[in-house]
């Protein structure tokens, strides 16, 4: 099964199809996006340009059966497509995190959240402590809390 994307406003992704692969053939007998948005144009009377396919298999921009990664992301409803970069992006979680295309993904402006300490892991596991790294827009600082405190 090929999946597309349906395109609203502002490029925004309002539903996702599935297309069985028979129905994208081109002539030659080999699957073509166009051909799929053709069709989807013909059966579902939305414009073939805003019908994009996406791969189901495609996250964090890696394929999980080892793949080529189609576009970033598997599009979702609400998802973004980004025509220039040829990604699916989800919603931003934070008005200050930006786009990073090598893994299809946000980030924060400082990086990634700290690791947790060896001590810290082994309390997690022991189940006397849930440390975790949460993200403060106010102050733009990954914080350390304690879920169970």
């Amino acid at each position: 099964m090929a999946h597309f994307a349906k395109l609203g406003a502002n490029s925004k992704v309002i539903q996702v199809l599935t297309l069985n692969n028979s129905d994208m053939l081109n002539a030659d007998g080999v699957e073509d996006e166009a051909v799929g948005q053709q069709y989807l144009e013909t059966h579902n009377n939305w414009p073939a340009q805003m019908w994009i396919q996406t791969s189901y298999n495609t996250s964090g921009n890696t394929h999980k059966d080892g793949g080529t990664p189609l576009r970033g992301n598997y599009a979702g409803i609400g998802y973004t497509w980004d025509e220039d970069d040829q990604i699916f992006w989800p919603k931003k979680p934070y008005a200050s995190w930006v786009k990073h295309n090598a893994s299809a993904s946000w980030k924060s402006p400082i990086g990634d959240a700290p690791a947790l300490t060896e001590e810290q892991t082994s309390q997690n596991t022991a189940n006397t402590h849930s440390w975790s790294y949460v993200w403060n827009e106010a102050n733009t600082t990954w914080d350390l809390t304690d879920a169970l405190a």
